[in-house]
């Protein structure tokens, strides 16, 4: 089992934590912690499939911005959010991005997976077209 690194505290950048959060799947999750509960992986409402590297991806990105720790526990990997650590570092941060992220229009993001990848097909089909 490979060991998993957080940063410390004092190592977590307002910058990192931005780009963790600016993708929406990546603050679904950070949303689903607010309330200071640990979840598995299992126990997620995303709002579509995604496969286990892309998870694991994404999940890595939280963790080394500082945003999620990961405590592991035999087979089961339990996530929590490091609000303590967060709001020390950036007082008020988090608490502001989540009213903002919970009271702006949210794209529907099955169809945004949806269209993303009808839009590669799309762009692939136009490049053998040229071909």
């Amino acid at each position: 089992m490979k060991n998993l690194t957080h940063p410390s505290k004092e190592d977590i950048s307002l910058f990192a934590l931005l780009y963790a959060l600016s993708e929406p799947l990546r603050f679904t999750i950070i949303e689903q912690l607010a309330d200071g509960e640990e979840l598995t992986c299992g126990n997620f409402k995303l709002p579509y499939s995604k496969g286990k590297s892309t998870m694991t991806h994404h999940f890595k990105v939280l963790r080394d911005a500082g945003l999620i720790c990961t405590r592991v526990d035999g087979r089961e990997h339990y996530t929590s959010l490091r609000r303590q650590d967060i709001e020390q570092r950036f007082p008020g941060l988090l608490d502001a991005l989540i009213a903002a992220f919970k009271s702006a229009e949210k794209p529907n993001l099955v169809a945004l997976h949806s269209s993303s990848r009808a839009g590669k097909l799309a762009f692939m089909e136009t490049i053998n077209e040229i071909k």
